[in-house]
């Protein structure tokens, strides 16, 4: 008898086993943790490490996990489409992504959709609708407004270089037509050169000392991106011309606040790249639940300079990862 209720015990549980296990999922089995991949264009710049702030605060309150992987450089396509092509087949949530190139990463995203794995783009979208969505910069308003600012600092006339990234990227492409449309409708402003600094900042000197060398009186230039405009700053001092030769640049690293504030940078056009990281992780939540999401999202753009620097609205955006102090008080403490 010992033995037959032995083995009735051991027979119950295996059928409560097996029954559990068949059961349909119910709301306390569904997956508590949802893995979402953030992949920027590289790894090195201030505004991408803004970004991934975002990201990660934006995954903290949905309870999500950010895998944060891009490529070390942002001309490096082929590594890009490599991480993705490798988190596609891992099966992850949703992926929060910023094309290194417009066309290349399309047939990628098209695979990952047809994974069913949604895909938001942020600060640099793709030739396509596939995306959820993109969050960004309106970059050819954000380049207009260079323009403006930069022909405000030389008196609306003189000779002017631009400095853009990377051909084929569509932020770099967005704010090279961007510039080009609003500086061509001041008459005595003329573009001579536009050279591209390849986001590397030794090569942002390089371009910028070919455009001071062949042309001496070089009014101003706009720097497109981070790595471009501190190269361009670099190139300014060493040739004693900060100052001078006007110079707008794009982004808001701490390299380029500090160059605004002694005076090489006239003008900074500011992104919100902490809001980018947010947004893209929100929105890819919001589709992995299958809400409404809109098509295009836009994060923002100002306008810095030292006759607004301090405004408090301007140094939230400047620092958004630092309480709201003020900071030479802040810097005074240290």
């Amino acid at each position: 008898m010992k033995k037959v209720g032995i083995v009735g015990a051991m027979l119950a549980l295996v059928i409560a086993s097996w029954c559990g296990c068949s059961r349909e999922p119910g709301p306390a089995s569904v997956k508590a943790e949802r893995v979402i991949v953030v992949a920027p264009k590289g790894l090195v710049h201030q505004f991408w490490l803004t970004v991934k702030a975002g990201a990660e605060q934006a995954a903290k309150e949905e309870s999500a996990r950010v895998v944060w992987k891009g490529p070390a450089k942002e001309t490096d396509v082929a590594g890009q489409v490599a991480i993705l092509e490798d988190m596609i087949s891992r099966g992850v949530d949703a992926i929060v992504m910023a094309a290194c190139d417009s066309r290349a990463l399309v047939p990628t995203i098209a695979r990952a959709i047809e994974k069913g794995i949604p895909v938001v783009t942020i600060d640099s979208g793709v030739d396509s609708d596939l995306p959820v969505t993109f969050v960004a910069t309106d970059n050819i308003a954000g380049a207009n407004a260079a323009a403006d600012a930069l022909a405000e600092l030389i008196g609306h006339k003189g000779e002017v270089g631009l400095i853009p990234f990377i051909p084929g990227a569509a932020t770099s492409d967005m704010r090279e037509r961007g510039f080009k449309e609003q500086i061509a409708k001041y008459p005595e402003i003329e573009l001579v050169q536009t050279l591209y600094c390849q986001s590397d900042a030794a090569r942002g000197m390089a371009v910028t000392e070919d455009m001071l060398t062949s042309t001496p009186d070089l009014a101003g230039i706009f720097a497109a991106n981070e790595p471009g405009a501190m190269g361009c700053v670099r190139a300014l001092e060493s040739r004693g011309v900060a100052g001078r030769v006007k110079l707008v640049a794009f982004d808001a690293a701490d390299a380029e606040i500090d160059a605004l504030e002694r005076g090489t940078i006239q003008a900074l056009i500011v992104q919100n790249p902490f809001k980018m990281g947010y947004l893209g992780v929100k929105s890819a939540m919001r589709a992995i639940r299958g809400e409404p999401v809109e098509k295009r999202i836009d994060t923002g753009v100002s306008v810095v300079t030292m006759d607004n620097f301090n405004d408090p609205e301007i140094q939230r955006i400047l620092y958004p990862l630092r309480p709201s102090v003020d900071r030479k008080k802040d810097a005074s403490l240290g």
